[in-house]
């Protein structure tokens, strides 16, 4: 029997996975020092990442609902190598309310891994390209593509809708999105930022951590983005043939900022609002306004304009994501507008860039600029409310989740309501 057959790994976690406690035997399995590790990683480092996206949470709800909770699995040593293992699963608590989990691992010596490893689903190795891209975030650009087209089919009222354009631009948008996504989590990783921060709310704040789960190595992140960023120039290229050169203006813009918002030596989302600049605009008029140019050939301001109050409720979806971010940011140097104001101040610039969706668009559909059906994005006001009296009261507490998945939610619902509010006035007011 090895000498790690002989020890067992005790470690203890809060509820967010980030380590509390670790024992001799768990640096003899493991491979790491405490010091690199408590207070600094989650126990997530030490399993597979489909094996915590499909199993853990489950194991978790067991070992909480009933006391326990033990399997065979595999575990990875620092240099990589898998474990055979049994691990127990067991809630903590202090005066009589749960806070955290403490796991003990056993070494199952002579097993194969691949026969100790949970068996993993068509859907979780799915799932883990929709964490890798960050997916369901990809709704940021699609929904200002949707209100750009409804724009034109609002101004092209009795004519022919350029139906092959559209889905031209919407795939070139979403292909720029995944680079902008995935190039922003290898240079986050690159630079050190994701590895020191242990205070993200997944999903909706420090990157996929896709790289820190293992479910794609730094190369192969690098290349996915590379080959995204040219499936949307290709796109881009042939629309610039069909509707005009303009097209490729967008696209650079677009390509630009997706590499360079963290890609030294710009890295426009350390350098005081650029980066909150560049996400506003591209998530907003430039979006808009190049799905207008690339469906009719024409530039308009109402076609920037229209883009605006999406703008600002996607800057609201960064915004609020920087606050559990803010200590980890700081210490990398990624100097936003949260980390220069605080998150006590910070949370006023919230408030501002909801207020200022809400407020643009009523000065403009009071002065007729656009058409009446748009009020229908009036019906997200209360969700906008919610998420700001969160942001405003939690902004430092865990508690804060809810202003993150509510101002995402915002931003999808209100931006659906002014897209289908503009087909509305097109075919039917």
């Amino acid at each position: 029997m090895s000498e790690t057959g002989k020890v067992k790994s005790v470690i203890t976690c809060d509820l967010e996975g980030r380590i509390e406690t670790y024992n001799k035997g768990a640096e003899m399995i493991f491979g790491y020092h405490p010091d690199e590790v408590i207070g600094k990683k989650r126990v997530s480092l030490f399993s597979p990442g489909q094996v915590v996206l499909e199993h853990v949470p489950n194991w978790l709800k067991i070992a909480r609902e009933q006391g326990k909770f033990e399997s065979d699995t595999v575990f990875l040593r620092r240099d990589g190598t898998p474990i055979a293992a049994h691990v127990r699963i067991t809630p903590t608590f202090r005066n009589g309310k749960q806070i955290g989990y403490c796991g003990v691992t056993e070494v199952l010596e002579g097993m194969d891994p691949k026969l100790a490893a949970p068996k993993i689903s068509l859907m979780t190795r799915i799932f883990s390209w929709m964490v890798i891209t960050r997916a369901p975030f990809l709704t940021a650009i699609v929904v200002p593509i949707l209100m750009g087209a409804a724009w034109v089919a609002y101004t092209l009222r009795g004519q022919s809708f350029p139906a092959t354009q559209f889905w031209m631009a919407l795939f070139a948008g979403i292909f720029l999105h995944i680079a902008a996504n995935t190039f922003n989590d290898y240079f986050d990783w690159r630079s050190g930022t994701d590895k020191i921060n242990n205070n993200y709310f997944l999903p909706y704040s420090g990157g996929s951590r896709s790289i820190e789960l293992g479910l794609i190595s730094e190369r192969a992140l690098f290349i996915v983005a590379t080959i995204s960023l040219l499936i949307s120039a290709a796109l881009g290229a042939t629309l610039a043939v069909i509707s005009g050169p303009a097209v490729l203006l967008f696209g650079l813009v677009g390509a630009f900022s997706s590499y360079f918002y963290t890609a030294p030596p710009l890295r426009l989302a350390a350098r005081r609002g650029l980066g909150e600049l560049a996400v506003g605009m591209n998530f907003g008029p430039l979006a808009t306004a190049g799905t207008v140019y690339a469906l009719t050939s024409q530039l308009t301001v109402e076609a920037f304009l229209i883009g605006l109050p999406i703008g600002l409720l996607t800057t609201a979806i960064l915004w609020i994501n920087q606050f559990p971010d803010e200590e980890a940011d700081r210490e990398a140097g990624k100097i936003n507008l949260v980390v220069m104001l605080g998150k006590r101040r910070a949370r006023l610039g919230y408030l501002l860039l909801v207020a200022g969706a809400f407020g643009m668009l009523l000065y403009w559909l009071i002065t007729g600029l656009f058409p009446i059906g748009m009020l229908a994005a009036f019906i997200s006001l209360p969700l906008a409310v919610y998420a700001a009296r969160i942001a405003w009261r939690e902004y430092d507490q865990r508690s804060l989740v809810r202003a993150n998945s509510a101002t995402i939610q915002l931003q999808l619902v209100a931006g659906l309501l002014m897209f289908g509010g503009i087909l509305l006035s097109a075919f039917w007011l």
